[in-house]
């Protein structure tokens, strides 16, 4: 691996590093945020939804901008940029003024996710092996990292607003010194895009890979936003217990994506995807089946670890189904994150009309429709080889990022 190469490789690791340590960060002050506006649970879903959409909005125009800027270029701008969005709403002085902060951290953030993944598909091209996983492990790294330094946060009596306005002022700097190892996309991949490029229709593979992003993405979010309810109320956890449930899961994330690219060489892309999502099955089975606090909690670990590569994989697969990463990537990583939206409140909608431990069992029919989904791929699509490309060759720039 050539020097260039190693940078831009640790250049995409930092980068979905600081991704998730701002994230998470927003994530961790809700409860803070919630008391100083004096918010109430309808008001943090629509803050939170606000969010998402800015994401989706910019993640799904982000298909003709990666093809005419690439992602050196998006990032380099879109970076700094996202750091900026979260002192804005760390300065909102009302619901209306965080609304729309939200909105523009979600949009900002959207361009951040899709242009990072393009550029983690451009150094596995380059690198000529699967690296996609280490790289999304990176952002479970920043998520944890914002939980451990929220808490401290916390406890040092810091206010919300200078605790996210501190965090967003480190990032930008790091965001900006990061873009400067970035790669840019190969020529071949600018010229195959052409004026005409965005819009045509993606290869069928893509909208696969969405959905098994969908269904991944979903199962994360009803991790995140119902299981320390379902621990508590259904199983019985005590409140700090149930607690546990999240940041046990993300472990088991963390430790999936450190070993998934060994597993993905072993074994393939398609055969890791179905294994994984019949794993998030069974163990998620595991959790709202056990009447037994501590072995709900440890399964949890269990999940983590089974869905875990089913992201980065799909982002990777569609990263190598045209010759342009941005657009493919940007298609699946819409789909998924819709999954994240609409996850948690199809489960409200069914805890309502059921029960919350009957409406937890989508995260296992996903699970199942995952591993069904990915023996459906054509088989060049799931095996494909990353191709090396020599990273010294002036050919391979990108006459708009470079």
């Amino acid at each position: 691996m050539t020097r260039d190469l190693r940078q831009a490789r640790i250049g995409a690791i930092f980068t979905f590093v600081l991704a998730g340590l701002l994230c998470g960060t927003f994530t961790v002050r809700i409860p803070a945020l919630v008391d100083r506006l004096g918010l109430t649970e309808a008001h943090v879903g629509g803050v939170l939804l606000a969010w998402g959409i800015g994401a989706l909005v910019t993640m799904q125009s982000m298909r003709r901008v990666m093809a005419y800027a690439g992602s050196r270029a998006v990032l380099r701008i879109g970076g700094p940029l996202c750091a900026a969005a979260l002192v804005l709403v760390a300065m909102a002085p009302g619901l209306p003024a965080l609304l729309a902060a939200s909105a523009v951290f979600g949009l900002t953030f959207g361009t951040v996710d899709i242009a990072m993944n393009a550029q983690g598909s451009i150094v596995e091209r380059r690198a000529g092996r699967p690296l996609m996983n280490g790289m999304h492990a990176g952002w479970c790294v920043g998520a944890i990292s914002a939980g451990v330094l929220g808490t401290a946060a916390i406890a040092a009596g810091m206010s919300f607003e200078a605790h996210l306005t501190v965090t967003a002022l480190v990032a930008m700097p790091l965001m900006v010194l990061t873009g400067r190892w970035y790669l840019p996309e190969p020529r071949v991949a600018a010229a195959a895009s052409g004026a005409r490029g965005p819009r045509r229709r993606l290869p069928g593979s893509v909208y696969l890979l969405g959905l098994i992003a969908f269904c991944a993405f979903m199962v994360e979010g009803t991790v995140a936003d119902w299981n320390g309810l379902f621990l508590r109320d259904a199983v019985g956890a005590p409140e700090a217990v149930a607690a546990l449930g999240y940041p046990v899961f993300e472990f088991g994330m963390l430790l999936g994506r450190l070993g998934g690219d060994r597993l993905r060489t072993r074994f393939g892309a398609r055969a890791l995807l179905v294994g994984s999502g019949l794993i998030t099955a069974v163990t998620f089975t595991a959790v709202i089946t056990t009447p037994v606090v501590g072995v709900a909690v440890a399964s949890m670990l269990l999940v983590g670890l089974g869905v875990a590569t089913i992201t980065p994989l799909a982002l990777s697969l569609a990263g190598t189904a045209t010759a342009t990463p941005g657009p493919s990537i940007a298609q699946t990583a819409t789909m998924g994150y819709a999954g994240l939206l609409l996850g948690p409140v199809l489960i409200g909608f069914l805890a309502e009309h059921a029960s919350l431990r009957t409406a937890m069992f989508t995260a296992v029919v996903l699970g199942a429709l995952i591993a069904v989904t990915a023996r459906f791929l054509p088989a060049t699509a799931a095996a494909r080889d990353h191709e090396a490309v020599p990273a010294g060759d002036a050919k391979d720039e990108h006459p708009v990022a470079a």
